[in-house]
């Protein structure tokens, strides 16, 4: 399963980074996460993240690419499925941002996860990549 949903942000993609950057903030805008609790301090490549979503099992995931001001990926295993969620940032015309936010789900079960949860994960997806444009643009002006 492979899922990407994007959004035009009017904030600069400054704004809209240190909102995406900062997850143990999530729970106060999205509704898809309830918890997270970064494991080994700041985001970094190898760095892990405990996260709890409604209805869902917590599990940890862990930074396989960060670009600061850009991009963040990070993988969580469970049961057979590999789970990748990327978050990127791009300039937009007249200094607003272009936020991109995909999942994917590899393995032997990822079939199975997408027919119990796939409309879940959609859901989630939507409620995150809504919730962090409002809050880049909660304070930024115009």
């Amino acid at each position: 399963m492979e899922l990407t949903v994007e959004r035009d942000v009017h904030a600069g993609t400054d704004r809209l980074w240190a909102v995406l950057a900062d997850p143990v903030d999530w729970p106060r805008w999205t509704r898809s996460v309830r918890e997270i609790r970064l494991l080994d301090g700041d985001l970094a490549p190898g760095s892990r993240a405990w996260i709890v979503q409604p209805g869902l099992r917590p599990m940890v995931w862990t930074v396989t690419e960060l670009v600061p001001g850009r991009e963040l990926t990070w993988t969580a295993s469970a049961a057979g499925v590999v789970t990748t969620g990327r978050h990127s940032v791009r300039p937009g015309p007249g200094g607003t941002s272009r936020l991109r936010l995909g999942l994917e789900q590899r393995g032997v079960l990822a079939p199975v996860v997408q027919a119990l949860f796939g409309r879940r994960s959609r859901r989630y997806v939507e409620l995150e990549a809504d919730g962090l444009r409002r809050a880049a643009e909660a304070d930024h002006p115009g």
